[in-house]
């Protein structure tokens, strides 16, 4: 689909707004990892069920489902098809566009009507639409109008200056010299708003860069999973697949493999 300019209203907010397709037949499964971004995933069908794996408990079923930030992997099984639209926003997004703090959906997901009413009517337009910029059109509308009823916060703007410099270094106590507060203030910021810890929020940040640099090398052709580790500010790596293990739920190579995405490694062989 060719590239297109997201709308000034939400571009602080939405990090990615994509149509996606979890392959041919009436049933998909996708496995959702840990991000720095919160996801809303509304279906054209029917609905999406979702499993915390690694966790007790059976699946739960949503129309339309929003997804907080969390450190381990769910799958999700998608029902009636396998298409929909798929919207990734950034913390700051969940207060903008839902009217709540992302700290309140922090660990587990709920359906979207629940979250924000406003928007409760989206997976059944959805249904209508018959092209991918009505589509498009339809989530950027409806976003749009959400966050007109919103205002950002003094607390918005404290967390958004607090979570660049997090990003901008990898010891809280220097983003905290940063922005000329305590690491305690900083630390009460980011628990507030995200329901997570800043340490947390970092392995986030570099777990969600391992994930990019192994896409880029395995379509790249070659996937050398110490220069990923490197790159993304993981010690070794076994500090690497020890936090994939942890976070995803398997291996690097498993889950490119599992993506589709051949695995080879500096002699051209298929890795193990």
């Amino acid at each position: 689909m060719p590239a297109r300019q997201r709308p000034a209203a939400l571009t602080p907010y939405v990090a990615t707004l994509s149509a996606y397709e979890l392959g041919p037949g009436s049933a998909g499964v996708h496995r959702g990892l840990p991000s720095s971004t919160m996801s809303i995933t509304i279906p054209e069908a029917d609905s999406v069920e979702i499993a915390w794996l690694g966790r007790p408990g059976s699946p739960e079923r949503f129309r339309a489902v929003v997804a907080g930030l969390h450190l381990d992997a769910a799958e999700l099984r998608q029902w009636g098809g396998t298409r929909g639209v798929w919207v990734t926003l950034s913390p700051l997004g969940a207060g903008a566009l839902l009217g709540v703090p992302a700290s309140a959906l922090t660990g587990h997901v709920a359906d979207l009507a629940d979250v924000a009413p406003e928007l409760a009517h989206l997976p059944e337009r959805l249904a209508a639409c018959r092209s991918w910029p009505q589509r498009r059109a339809l989530v950027e509308g409806a976003l749009i109008a959400a966050r007109a009823r919103h205002e950002e916060h003094t607390a918005g703007r404290e967390l958004r200056a607090t979570l660049a410099a997090l990003s901008g270094t990898a010891r809280v106590q220097e983003a905290a010299r940063l922005l000329g507060c305590s690491r305690r203030h900083l630390s009460g910021t980011v628990r507030s708003g995200l329901g997570v810890t800043p340490k947390e929020y970092q392995r986030l940040l570099r777990f969600e860069s391992a994930r990019g640099g192994l896409v880029a090398a395995a379509r790249a052709g070659t996937v050398s999973l110490a220069a990923v580790a490197a790159a993304s500010g993981f010690a070794d790596q076994a500090h690497l697949t020890r936090e994939w293990r942890a976070m995803a739920g398997c291996t690097p190579t498993e889950w490119l493999r599992a993506e589709g995405l051949t695995v080879r490694g500096p002699s051209g062989r298929d890795r193990a």
